[in-house]
């Protein structure tokens, strides 16, 4: 069970950046997918989730309205759309997957190496 991020970079604010998240040795649409951010000396904080029993989607507060999570199960994919970028949003984001649709990372039993997201100027 492999879960693997990409998509991060170096972006201005106000830009947008679309992360991948893609399972390898399991179908992603059995799980609820979480995307997570983390910086240094900082928890890891819940940005989105997209649970596998209805396709419900939660978000938290400082991005919601600005970033969109998705599936593709042909793909086996998990897609993290980020519009309006800000400075604020910088961090390691990460990708899970777990059976309870959560913004808390307890929840999650299968994680992915991160992909670095940087906003600056």
């Amino acid at each position: 069970v492999q879960l693997q991020a990409s998509g991060g970079g170096l972006v201005q604010p106000g830009d947008s950046l679309r992360l991948s998240c893609a399972a390898s040795g399991f179908a992603l649409d059995d799980y609820s997918i979480g995307w997570f951010r983390q910086v240094p000396g900082k928890e890891r904080e819940g940005v989105a989730c997209i649970s596998h029993r209805d396709g419900s989607t939660y978000y938290a507060a400082s991005v919601k309205g600005r970033f969109t999570i998705s599936r593709d199960n042909a793909k086996n994919t998990v897609y993290l759309r980020m519009n309006s970028l800000k400075p604020e949003d910088t961090a390691v984001y990460y990708c899970s997957a777990g059976l309870i649709p959560s913004l808390r990372a307890v929840y999650y039993d299968y994680w992915g190496r991160g992909t670095q997201v940087t906003v600056s100027s």
